[in-house]
């Protein structure tokens, strides 16, 4: 049984979205976001690594990292930081102000929260801007193979058209309501729009490029990637896998190795360590755990354990089972 990958992953790592704030901007304006591990605890607790997001609802603006030259967002544009870089946005390119701590704080109110800010000036933006959250340990190849910013430009010369446009529509109506249960639809939204942000982004991959995306859609490698997150407990060889890749055992060690960047039975077991460590956070008995991602026995699925994330099975579930990624609301 062949899976889809990155579907299988996006689960595996508990990708959980919000709708954070929804900003009304009049020129001049700026606002500056620290690194997200500075703010992770706040705005998403239990969540491994914190990626922000952006969605331009009307208006334009500008963005970007702070130390790369920032590029235009236009009405209907998205741009995700999936390493959480610091970053800004701004009415003008070059603009610069301190981060506002006191914005993260944990509301007591549903989310978004609600702000017009700036100077009162004729040109006017609205920004949807939120958080996902999704864990980084013990093994993400997905946040491994992310650029530091992806911007998808909203397609068609009308912004709003297309998948990402029908999302936008739906982000911006429930972002200006108050309706029961428009907070969970924005997280469902947030989820949704980094998933096209990814596809997005793997389409414009050139075809020379290596990494885990890349093998997504690599004839050999897909295959063993679908493979072995289709069936995590078999007991793969690489002359199996080969086989069920299509190619020889030669061929598929090396175009593996140099497109993930780890041999294929690294990567299996890196894998099941992540499939694990998710089931043990969800409370599984560590014995069923480790039949289930392939191993005979608790001693055996145990040493591995803890040999590559540090701890024992056991302390994992207890440190994980109280901390899901949710968000403050």
């Amino acid at each position: 049984m062949r899976a889809d990958v990155l579907s299988d992953v996006l689960r595996a790592v508990r990708l959980t979205g919000a709708a954070y704030f929804d900003f009304e901007m009049s020129s001049p304006w700026v606002a500056q976001t620290p690194h997200s591990r500075e703010i992770a605890a706040k705005v998403m607790p239990g969540a491994d690594r914190v990626i922000h997001y952006h969605l331009v609802a009307r208006g334009s603006c500008w963005a970007g990292a702070l130390d790369v030259d920032p590029v235009q967002l236009r009405d209907g544009d998205l741009i995700v930081f999936p390493q959480g870089d610091a970053h800004v946005l701004s009415s003008a390119p070059g603009m610069r102000a301190e981060p506002n701590m006191a914005r993260f704080a944990r509301p007591s109110t549903p989310l978004p929260l609600v702000y017009e800010m700036g100077g009162g000036g004729p040109d006017r933006v609205r920004l949807v801007c939120g958080f996902l959250g999704c864990d980084d340990r013990p093994f993400n190849p997905l946040l491994q193979a992310l650029p530091p910013v992806i911007h998808l430009r909203a397609s068609g010369t009308n912004a709003k058209t297309g998948w990402l446009g029908a999302l936008h529509e739906v982000a911006v109506a429930e972002s200006g309501t108050a309706r029961p249960g428009g907070e969970n639809v924005l997280a469902r939204l947030a989820e949704l729009m980094f998933v096209e942000a990814i596809r997005r982004y793997l389409e414009t991959l050139p075809d020379p490029q290596t990494g885990w995306l890349a093998g997504l859609r690599d004839p050999v490698v897909g295959q063993a990637l679908g493979a072995l997150h289709g069936q995590p407990s078999e007991p793969w060889t690489v002359e199996s896998l080969a086989r069920a890749a299509g190619a020889s055992r030669s061929v598929l060690a090396e175009r593996f190795t140099g497109m993930v960047g780890q041999p294929p039975m690294q990567y299996l077991t890196l894998w099941r360590m992540q499939l694990a460590a998710r089931l043990l956070a969800d409370g599984g008995a560590v014995a069923e755990v480790g039949r289930s991602v392939g191993y005979e026995s608790e001693a055996a699925f145990s040493r591995a354990f803890k040999k590559l994330v540090g701890q024992a099975p056991g302390s994992w579930r207890r440190g994980r089972s109280a901390l899901a990624p949710t968000p403050a609301a």
